[in-house]
């Protein structure tokens, strides 16, 4: 079997990844190890790679890497995931290095979990729980404290055995244990009853966001929904777009809210778009369920804009990350361009090697407004924005004024005569309607001679 570890205290950078940490955050921010796992199944640069990202989430959850370690093993052990010899070696260098938290680039088991703590004499957490720890602190809404909180009851539940976690917050006091329960069991019985709680709640605000599309979709609004790998510039877009203000910065997990907002095009026509919470490479399961009710914002989008961050050099996993995700939540087949943001970062010879790969996708700046109109001309054909001049008759003792306001409500009127014995309408209305115009009493619907 090949065991091979190998340990590296951070100065200024690893991995090309340069850690950020301010001066005056010194005292305050733990001192953290990370620790990848190069398999027999996994490439060493790939893992490199991942710990580069979990170096910038631990940085972003406010820890101070200092020591980073990188085994090349066949498998996980079962028990402390890196073997009991290399757990002796890992406790050494916590020692020496005066380590506060060890963090694990996978999703441990409840066993390894505490066996680790156990022999590290540290506070152990994995991939998903830093993630978690993110999500936590970036939720703003009371719908993203739930979807979170939930997440993290799913997580925590099967790994309350000898955890030693204090559950008092979660509920206490005469008459919450049951006959004959142990800590254990209460413990269990108050998290599931705080899922249920917070699942009802999740369900409400998913019983609105259904009836919110639904006025849009009898409003024929076509919707974009923004996706892509976090910090790819999707909220910097989003900006662009629709001449927001929302919060964009560098660091990861800024937008957990999803943000709609209408976007008018320079020809008069417009839809809304929405931007989503950023994805990463193995997002916990417990996340996407648990952000399901906003998530249905992208699989009930009419086109999905993928932005993809040109400058990065994992574009390809980075790229699968979402598609993932995007299977998980059931919009693997809905209409999407790639969007390829922040091609001031590169050299044209670099995109020119993307376009190459890419001939269909879009280069944009959404930071300088390069590629811009090209992107918007783009979504007015895709989304039929176009319009078509139709002509509508009703008879005089068959109508209803609702659906004459219909037509003045989805498209432009360009005539509206009554005669004798009828109404006709000719109006300008946009192409992807023209199919679910159905009018119970028209007696004529045909398209003009005219578009524009």
């Amino acid at each position: 079997m090949l065991c091979k570890v190998s340990l590296k205290f951070l100065s200024n950078s690893y991995y090309g990844f340069e850690v950020n940490v301010l001066s005056q955050n010194l005292l305050q921010a733990e001192r953290a190890a990370i620790v990848g796992l190069a398999t027999a199944a996994s490439h060493r640069f790939a893992v490199e790679r991942s710990l580069s990202e979990l170096m910038r989430l631990v940085d972003t959850a406010g820890a101070t890497v200092v020591l980073c370690v990188l085994q090349e093993r066949a498998s996980p052990d079962s028990n402390t995931f890196i073997g009991s010899g290399k757990v002796a070696s890992l406790a050494e260098a916590v020692i020496d290095g005066d380590i506060d938290v060890v963090v694990v680039d996978a999703e441990l088991t409840p066993a390894q979990l505490r066996q680790l703590e156990a022999r590290l004499e540290r506070k152990v957490i994995d991939r998903t729980q830093v993630i978690l720890d993110i999500f936590a602190s970036r939720a703003r809404s009371r719908e993203g404290k739930c979807q979170v909180e939930l997440a993290q009851l799913k997580y925590l539940l099967p790994r309350l055995t000898g955890a030693g976690v204090q559950m008092s917050r979660l509920g206490g006091g005469i008459g919450t244990r049951g006959p004959g329960e142990t800590k254990l069991e209460t413990d269990r019985r108050r998290i599931r009853d705080r899922i249920r709680t917070v699942q009802h709640a999740i369900n409400h605000v998913r019983k609105r966001r259904i009836q919110i599309r639904e006025r849009r979709q009898k409003n024929f609004i076509p919707t974009v929904a923004l996706v892509g790998y976090t910090n790819a510039g999707k909220t910097t877009l989003f900006n662009y777009l629709a001449e927001a203000s929302a919060l964009a910065s560098d660091a990861l997990f800024v937008t957990l809210d999803p943000l709609v907002r209408k976007v008018q095009l320079s020809q008069g026509q417009s839809f809304l778009l929405s931007d989503t919470v950023g994805f990463i490479d193995r997002l916990p399961h417990t996340l996407v369920a648990a952000f399901r009710a906003t998530l249905e914002e992208v699989s009930e989008a009419d086109l999905i804009l993928h932005v993809i961050d040109a400058s990065s050099d994992d574009l390809d996993s980075q790229k699968g990350a979402v598609k993932k995700v995007l299977e998980e939540v059931g919009a693997s087949n809905l209409p999407f361009v790639e969007v390829y943001n922040k091609i001031d970062l590169i050299s044209s010879e670099v995109q020119h090697r993307l376009e190459a790969r890419s001939s269909d996708a879009i280069y944009v700046s959404a930071l300088n407004g390069e590629g811009m109109t090209k992107l918007q001309s783009n979504l007015s054909s895709l989304l039929a924005l176009d319009t078509k001049r139709i002509m509508v008759t009703f008879d005089n003792c068959q109508y209803s004024s609702k659906e004459i306001a219909k037509l003045y409500r989805i498209g432009r009127v360009v005539s509206h005569v009554a005669k004798e014995d009828s109404i006709v309408i000719e109006v300008d209305v946009p192409r992807r309607v023209v199919p679910h115009l159905t009018f119970p009493y028209r007696t004529e619907l045909q398209e003009g001679t005219h578009s524009r």
